[in-house]
């Protein structure tokens, strides 16, 4: 996905610059249509150039029309193709409905969709729905998606897969699960985060040479987020420099039994260049750890006095691995959100925000979709449904800069755009991953960088290392995995 533009849109904003490339730079709809048709067949014919058979199955709207121009290219093509129209065909407007008649005037034959032709195609083209769909997908429809996912065919989307909502990566109801999407002129944001990217496939986009003052005129819903675009934020050391200058991270946690936690956190923030690591932990973990990992520091702390003098030496606190929620966690949560230091805040250290909310400046917040909805009083399916919103309602809730992990990890903060990072897999759903990543943000917060900076770096590395350690297998990799992958990234 290197190659793709960082900048997102929401549905609304796509068809903003769509207007405005028809409407200012007097480039006309229909010729927008045949671009987007003539870009989605120069992908088939990429990756499938022996296709015979092709299905077009065409929906009411402007994407439907998108498809019957993909029809009449493959037509022309001499390719034998099957163009299901999925709506009343009279019922088309303005774009589609010329796109609909040069088909027909080309001589092809249209026909409502038949389940039993599916299995006999090389390729299906769905252009069924497209980004102005928001509410559920039942019926015929249904059944029609249904019968689409079910044929053993490779699909190619035409702008989203049909039954993906734009801007939240919801599925509403069914959605169909291409082999391949071809976003044009702006890419949606709901592409890249929720339930989305189980179903898009290979991304592609395609700008339809739209020129480049169209973009002038709307602003960006959020910026997508990797590694690439970010890793000149770390800028190289000097050779005379020591180990003060790159902060001290002091990570609280690891109640009884729980050591492993503040563990990986510690690990991860060495890894990536704090100065120094303190962990305040149970006196139990300080002799077995130290052993384990004797370049961090690690400090018997059973009461707030004993804290309070390390944080007088800490840069950055990260609280919340292995915290706990009985009384020793409580304690070590009210002294740290008592102090001036920026923190970075996870796990359980979450779970007791929910129950008493706070506000403080400098800090960031980095939930899963389960301690996201414990901190706005809902559900996690709510949060899922809704990642964008969620993160920006945290974010000023809290007044706070937000990392919402999963499938398209968010960054948000009060005053700061969306990022969306659109690295990372499915292997990194496994315990400890976000103890991780806890160190990580703290480790760049210590080192010098913005909040929001430390967490969009973070976020990215985080991501790119997950997916280098899964190069060997997503299933059965470990927090650890990625960690001796940061360096390497």
């Amino acid at each position: 996905m290197d190659d793709l533009p960082y900048t997102l849109y929401r549905a609304a904003q796509v068809r903003a610059l769509d207007r405005i490339a028809i409407e200012q730079f007097h480039i006309p709809g229909i010729e927008l249509m045949n671009r987007a048709g003539a870009a989605c067949y120069e992908l088939l014919l990429q990756h499938y150039p022996d296709a015979q058979h092709i299905v077009v199955c065409c929906g009411g709207g402007n994407n439907g029309g998108d498809g019957y121009v993909i029809a009449r290219l493959a037509h022309e093509d001499n390719r034998r193709v099957t163009l299901f129209s999925c709506s009343d065909p009279a019922q088309l407007k303005g774009d589609a409905r010329t796109a609909w008649g040069a088909a027909k005037a080309d001589g092809m034959r249209i026909q409502a969709f038949n389940i039993d032709v599916l299995n006999d195609a090389d390729v299906i083209v769905d252009a069924i729905f497209g980004t102005g769909l928001d509410r559920d997908i039942n019926g015929e429809w249904a059944q029609m998606i249904d019968a689409i996912n079910a044929a053993n065919v490779p699909v190619i989307a035409v702008d989203i897969p049909s039954g993906i909502h734009a801007d939240s990566g919801k599925v509403l109801g069914v959605a169909v699960r291409a082999a391949h999407t071809v976003s044009f002129i702006g890419l949606k944001q709901g592409l890249f985060t929720g339930e989305a990217p189980d179903y898009v496939g290979h991304l592609v986009f395609h700008d339809l040479k739209v020129p480049a003052q169209v973009y002038d005129q709307v602003q960006v819903s959020a910026v997508r987020l990797n590694w690439a675009g970010v890793k000149h934020r770390l800028l190289p050391r000097a050779r005379n420099s020591h180990k003060g200058d790159y902060g001290h991270v002091l990570i609280v946690g690891g109640d009884h039994g729980m050591a492993g936690a503040v563990k990986l956190a510690a690990e991860a923030a060495m890894r990536v260049g704090a100065g120094l690591v303190t962990v305040a932990t149970r006196r139990e973990h300080c002799v077995p750890m130290a052993a384990a990992l004797p370049e961090v520091m690690w400090q018997a702390v059973e009461d707030v006095a004993s804290l309070k003098r390390l944080m007088t030496k800490a840069s950055v606190i990260a609280i919340g691995p292995g915290l706990g929620l009985g009384t020793w966690g409580q304690n070590m949560l009210a002294a740290v959100l008592d102090s001036h230091l920026p923190l970075v805040v996870d796990a359980d250290a979450l779970n007791m925000l929910a129950i008493e909310p706070y506000q403080r400046s400098r800090w960031i917040l980095t939930p899963h979709p389960g301690e996201a909805a414990r901190l706005l009083g809902t559900d996690s399916k709510s949060i899922n449904h809704q990642r964008v919103e969620s993160a920006q309602q945290l974010a000023l809730k809290f007044n706070a800069h937000v990392v919402l992990k999963g499938a398209g990890s968010l960054v948000a903060g009060p005053d700061e755009q969306i990022a969306l990072c659109t690295a990372g897999n499915p292997g990194m759903a496994v315990a400890g991953m976000g103890d991780t990543l806890t160190g990580i943000i703290a480790a760049f917060v210590a080192q010098g960088l913005t909040l929001n900076d430390a967490a969009r770096v973070g976020v990215a590395l985080h991501a790119a290392a997950g997916d280098k350690a899964a190069a060997e297998g997503e299933r059965g990799l470990m927090a650890s995995d990625v960690i001796a992958s940061l360096r390497q990234c």
